[in-house]
């Protein structure tokens, strides 16, 4: 089912019993990016592990929408936290394929190696994770975002370890998600080159306002 839109109504997020992000309410369309900043401390990670669901909001809700206004159930979402998520005992390509059975039940191999290949890791498929150098390790965690569709993408400074060339790759990955129909929040300290389509919202402690 195609998304319309996601929106946070009121959102309140909190860590460790406190408030870091209060009654928060903003909405992404559908081609489009929020690219969320702000300094260490002030929720950016907070809100997009509220947003996937992995902590529970102080209080309001997200709402997901279909072409249609009509709200949708889970299994929207791709999360890439701080952490890649890779298993160093597998193979480069049998940990895009782990994450394809994960979020669909099934493996796609083209998918996988078109995956692997807009991360510049095709060459690298038969080579076992654990090895792989920290920048490698990141591309690896982010290509499951290809192999993989899902409609909407939180990503939490996606660009660590990424040198220009693999930012460049990012960038690219994005604009063709939100040129797809797909929405995208990005925590980044970075300028991503991703053209009109995206937004900034500045996150400050206790407040958040639109820049």
């Amino acid at each position: 089912m195609a998304v319309s839109s996601l929106a946070a109504e009121g959102l309140a997020c909190q860590r460790g019993g406190r408030i870091v992000v209060p009654a928060l309410s903003f909405k992404v369309e559908a081609g489009s990016a929020l690219i969320l900043r702000g300094p260490n401390g002030a929720g950016k990670t907070t809100l997009l592990r509220t947003i996937a669901g992995y902590l529970p909001a102080e209080s309001g809700r997200v709402a997901v929408t279909d072409d249609k206004g009509q709200g949708t159930g889970e299994g929207h979402f791709h999360y890439i936290g701080h952490t890649n998520g890779i298993k160093p005992r597998l193979t480069v390509i049998e940990n895009v394929s782990f994450w394809q059975s994960f979020y669909s039940g099934a493996e796609d191999v083209e998918a996988a190696e078109n995956a692997l290949e807009a991360f510049d890791l095709l060459d690298l498929a038969e080579y076992r994770a654990g090895h792989l150098s920290q920048g490698q390790a990141r591309r690896l965690g982010l290509a499951r975002l290809l192999a993989a569709k899902r409609a909407v993408w939180l990503l939490d400074e996606p660009s660590v370890s990424l040198d220009t060339a693999s930012t460049r790759r990012l960038e690219t990955a994005i604009r063709d998600h939100l040129a797809q129909g797909g929405i995208a929040l990005v925590s980044t300290h970075l300028d991503l080159a991703l053209g009109d389509a995206a937004t900034v919202l500045e996150l400050k402690p206790g407040r958040a306002f639109a820049a």
